[in-house]
């Protein structure tokens, strides 16, 4: 699997660079990512933020598919939204967004376009995404994606607090219109 580019609206997705490892060591230290979007281990140093970003820029494997989410003008860093476990026609999707791009929309584009991608690029037939029942947000984000929701998951993930939390099952079928 080769890295793309994909671009909707005002937003580009593109795949992600060394040079980006300072904004995502910002990102990652914000305690919203920190409680919804664990990476353990503590707080994200230069070096771990490095090693995250070369990590999902390498698309060897086939198992994932990551991109950095930036503003089609000026390229600032809105967020990252990935593909994970993509295997038998399947996959997972996960995202954050920094804070100053909450509450734009920019997660729904970007969860959106790469679904869009996964289907027609990937011939995936579904695409989950799983939240934490609290994180509210995450909740609309997949709603708005055009993500169904399926049910619970209890107790299913250990989330930043270091608590298992229940989590909601919404999927997108490449079938679904």
């Amino acid at each position: 699997m080769e890295n793309v580019e994909l671009t909707v609206a005002d937003l580009l997705l593109r795949p992600w660079s060394d040079e980006d490892a300072p904004a995502v060591r910002d990102a990652l230290n914000d305690p919203a990512i920190v409680q919804w979007n664990p990476q353990g281990g503590g707080p994200i140093d230069d070096g771990a933020a490095l090693l995250w970003v070369r990590r999902r820029a390498d698309w060897s494997a086939g198992d994932h598919a990551s991109l950095a989410v930036t503003a089609a003008n000026g390229g600032e860093l809105l967020g990252s939204v990935s593909l994970h476990h993509i295997r038998h026609g399947d996959a997972s999707i996960g995202y954050w967004t920094v804070p100053a791009a909450r509450g734009r929309g920019v997660a729904v584009r970007a969860v959106g376009r790469l679904t869009e991608w996964a289907f027609a690029d990937l011939r995936l037939h579904r695409v989950e995404l799983c939240h934490a029942v609290a994180n509210r947000a995450s909740c609309r984000v997949a709603d708005r994606a055009g993500y169904l929701a399926e049910g619970t998951l209890r107790e299913s993930y250990r989330y930043g607090d270091g608590r298992r939390h229940d989590e909601h099952l919404h999927a997108r079928l490449a079938t679904d219109r």
